[in-house]
């Protein structure tokens, strides 16, 4: 699995749109709106590199209200919570 957390300022007066139109996108996870330097964080959850290379350079940039977006690509985790059991979903 290959996580990242990508900063993303949107255009003025489009935070909550640009959320929502996140949200939607398959490889993300989670959508934060924050206070500070960005207005928005993505965690995004892949299969491999290639698709999170993807999903960043292709469907994010289809994504209307984007202004300019930062990747952290995630090398290790460091947490005393297993991910994985807890985005799984019991069958």
């Amino acid at each position: 699995m290959q996580n990242a957390v990508i900063l993303i300022n949107a255009e003025k007066g489009q935070i909550k749109g640009v959320a929502e139109r996140l949200a939607e996108v398959d490889g993300i996870s989670e959508v934060y709106s924050t206070c500070g330097r960005y207005d928005l964080v993505a965690i995004a959850r892949t299969n491999d590199f290639e698709s999170l290379a993807e999903l960043v350079t292709e469907r994010l940039m289809r994504v209307e209200g984007i202004r300019e977006t930062e990747t952290l690509n995630a090398m290790q985790v460091h947490s005393r919570h297993d991910l994985e059991t807890m985005f799984s979903v019991g069958l």
